[in-house]
C-alpha cells in the first residue's frame, strides 16, 4: 500500500470505530482514535499477516498493551479480513467475540490479551526474544499509552529489551497527552521521552500521530548491523481526526448523551461523504 492507500486505510478504520463505539452509546473514544493511522500503518503496509490464518507461523505480531484502545483494532481486524465487519456491531455487548479489552482466546487476530496496563510491553519482549533464540525472521509490534508509562513494569520491560538486542520489536508509545484522570502532565510528567529511551538503549524518534509517511519511513526493519529496539513517539491527540473529540476536556472514556451521540453520527456521515 503506498501513502495514499493507507491514509484511506485509516479512515475506513475511524468509521468503524466511531460507529461500534457510537452504536455501544459509551466506550474509550480518545485512545482508540489517536492510534487509527499506526494501525492502518501496520496492518496495512508493513506487517506480514495472513486473515485466513491467523496463527501462521511467519507472521509478524502485534500487541496493543493499552488495552482499552481495543475498538479501533477490532475495526482494523475486521477491515482486513479477520471476521465480519458486521461483528463489529456486538463490541462489548453479552456473549461477544469482541470484549472491552482484547482476548486472544476470543478474537480472531489477536495476539496477546492486554489491558491490564503495564504488562503488554513485558508481553511482546518475551515474544520479540522468542523469535531472536530460534533465529525467525518474524517482527513485533507494540503500542504501549503514555499514561501506561506511569507503570514501573514498563521501564523494567524497556531495560529488558535493550539489554537482549530485541531490534525485531518496535515499541509506539502514543503519547496523546491524557490519561484516565487528566493531563498527563498534571498527573506525572512524562518530561524528555526521546531522551529518556535513548538513555535505555532505544533508537528513539518523534512522529506525528497521524504521519502517515512518517510513520512507513520509522517502520522499516533495524538494519542488522544496528542492535538497538525502536521506539516511535506518536505525538497524537486524543480523539484525532474527529475534531468534536480533539477539542473535548477529556474523552478517555464517553457515556453518550442524546447530543454528544447527534455530534459523533453526524460526524460519521461526514467522514463517510468524504470517503465517497
Amino acid at each position: 500500500m503506498n501513502v495514499n492507500e493507507v491514509t484511506q486505510l485509516a479512515r475506513d478504520i475511524r468509521i468503524a470505530t466511531l460507529k461500534s463505539l457510537t452504536q455501544l452509546g459509551f466506550g474509550h473514544y480518545g485512545g482508540s482514535m489517536s492510534v487509527v493511522e499506526t494501525l492502518a500503518v501496520l496492518y496495512g503496509a508493513v506487517m506480514k499477516i495472513d486473515p485466513t490464518n491467523p496463527d501462521w507461523p511467519e507472521r509478524d505480531y502485534f500487541v496493543l498493551s493499552k488495552g482499552h484502545a481495543g475498538p479501533a483494532l477490532y475495526s482494523t481486524l475486521a477491515i482486513k479480513g479477520y471476521f465480519p465487519v458486521e461483528e463489529l456491531s456486538t463490541l462489548n455487548q453479552n456473549g461477544t467475540r469482541l470484549p472491552s479489552h482484547p482476548d486472544r482466546l476470543k478474537t480472531r487476530g489477536v495476539d496477546a490479551t492486554t489491558g491490564s496496563l503495564g504488562q503488554g510491553i513485558s508481553i511482546a519482549g518475551g515474544m520479540a526474544l522468542s523469535h531472536k533464540l530460534a533465529g525467525r525472521p518474524n517482527r513485533v509490534f507494540c503500542i504501549v499509552g503514555d499514561g501506561e508509562l506511569n507503570e514501573g513494569q514498563c521501564w523494567e520491560a524497556f531495560q529488558f529489551i535493550a539489554h537482549h538486542r530485541l531490534n525485531n520489536l518496535t515499541v509506539f508509545i502514543d503519547w496523546n497527552k491524557q490519561q484516565l484522570d487528566g493531563e498527563l502532565d498534571e498527573i506525572i510528567c512524562a518530561f524528555d521521552l526521546e531522551g529518556k529511551f535513548r538513555a535505555f538503549g532505544f533508537d528513539a524518534v518523534t512522529v506525528k500521530g497521524d504521519d502517515v509517511a512518517g510513520l512507513l519511513e520509522r517502520v522499516q526493519p533495524v538494519p542488522a548491523t544496528d542492535a538497538r529496539p525502536r521506539v516511535v513517539i506518536l505525538d497524537s491527540i486524543k480523539g484525532q481526526g474527529v475534531p468534536y473529540l480533539e477539542q473535548l476536556g477529556n474523552s478517555h472514556h464517553l457515556r453518550l448523551t442524546d447530543d454528544t451521540k447527534q455530534v459523533l453520527n453526524e460526524t460519521i456521515r461526514q467522514l463517510e461523504a468524504a470517503h465517497d
